[in-house]
């Protein structure tokens, strides 16, 4: 067949590849985990596929790493990443800070506790900030193998001491796994500050469309790379290269929508925090938020993320409740109710029946920022607001 000069990544939908003969069948067998995005033969696409490198080539380009690896979601990213360092019996302690994604802290209880009886503790926040002698204590008397933590909180937006953090993980011989999702590549690149292991949903921002599902783990260390090669392969973790082609496409606006995203989320959150029905907004960006000195050192001034989270005022819980309900059903045909982030369109989030157990919050919403027109997102959200 005559090769074509594409203009665009092609899209390849082979389960297998054709191998010249036995010699060139052993060789790619025994290269298998080498040059995984230079490969000289591809066997089969649970291991590795054109269209997906090629999606990997250009993650590794925006996030500045040696290697990417993607699969199918952004839970088996996690399970990649944290899975690397399990040794059998002699897997030393894990550490995650309790502030992460909800699904991560379930996926701790039920996988890695309950099925693979794992050695596993949390550093948790007070009053929304971390106690550094606290950590400093644990690393100490735990010794983990490594420690999870994410630069911003869901949904409490809380922005860590990153530099802090890794400087005494690495005192106590600690590797350092971060879930940059809500900050993505745009505003920090954790391995240039001394990450091991850096995860995205690609859900999320990466792809900002809401038509797939993908995740990524990104590194330099080649000996955890082939270790990550070899898990994703055999617990066939691996993206299908229909999604991997469009997030492809999609990777090519990222830094033009996240930009929007930070500069909407920021006058949103500039908007409500003056209104007279919103009792609290979070957001780093603003001169209230408890961590905006972190925000700041962390991301200079290039953004503060694509998310804002704000209270309803309100007599009583009931109260707020209450109209926290009318205010979403205001919104249904403007900003719905999805339990998602990151897309180009608005969309929210009520607190109280997603984390009620941690943040019984009746009239809290977090709201994922679209890039669309701010004066529009304004009148939308002004309108259900008066319609309260």
């Amino acid at each position: 067949m005559k090769k074509i000069n594409a203009n665009h990544t092609p899209l390849y939908r082979e389960a297998g590849f054709n191998l010249k003969d036995s010699i060139t069948t052993k060789e790619a067998f025994a290269a298998e985990l080498d040059h995984p995005h230079e490969p000289e033969n591809y066997i089969y696409s649970r291991y590795r596929n054109p269209t997906t490198v090629a999606v990997e080539q250009q993650i590794m380009e925006l996030e500045g790493c040696k290697w990417a690896l993607l699969v199918e979601t952004g839970m088996a990213a996690i399970d990649v990443a944290v899975s690397v360092f399990q040794k059998g019996k002699d897997t030393r302690p894990w550490l995650f800070f309790h502030e992460i994604y909800g699904g991560t802290n379930s996926f701790i209880d039920t996988v890695l506790i309950k099925r693979r009886n794992l050695d596993v503790h949390r550093f948790y926040a007070n009053d929304g900030l971390y106690d550094f002698e606290e950590l400093e204590r644990m690393l100490k008397e735990i010794q983990p193998e490594f420690l999870y933590f994410e630069a911003v909180s869901n949904p409490m937006l809380i922005v860590a001491d990153v530099k802090r953090i890794m400087e005494l993980a690495k005192k106590y011989d600690c590797k350092i796994i971060v879930d940059n999702t809500f900050g993505t590549p745009y505003l920090w690149k954790p391995l240039l500050d001394g990450a091991d292991l850096v995860i995205h949903s690609a859900t999320k921002y990466m792809s900002g469309h809401g038509n797939i599902t993908a995740g990524v783990i990104c590194g330099n260390d080649e000996e955890l790379m082939k270790e990550a090669i070899e898990y994703r392969k055999w617990a066939g973790h691996f993206l299908s290269p229909d999604d991997a082609y469009r997030l492809g496409s999609q990777l090519k606006s990222f830094d033009l929508r996240f930009k929007q995203h930070c500069d909407n989320a920021l006058a949103l959150a500039e908007y409500l925090e003056k209104h007279p029905q919103i009792e609290e907004v979070l957001y780093p960006g603003l001169e209230s938020h408890p961590t905006r000195k972190e925000a700041v050192a962390l991301f200079g001034n290039k953004g503060f993320g694509g998310m804002v989270t704000f209270d309803i005022k309100g007599e009583s819980d009931e109260d707020k409740r209450e109209k926290c309900n009318r205010f979403i059903a205001a919104l249904e045909e403007t900003i719905p109710l999805v339990p998602t982030l990151g897309e180009v369109d608005t969309i929210l989030l009520p607190v109280e029946p997603v984390w009620g157990a941690k943040y019984p919050l009746p009239g809290t919403i977090r709201l994922s920022v679209g890039i669309e027109n701010i004066e529009k997102l304004k009148g939308w959200i002004g309108n259900a607001l008066e319609e309260m």
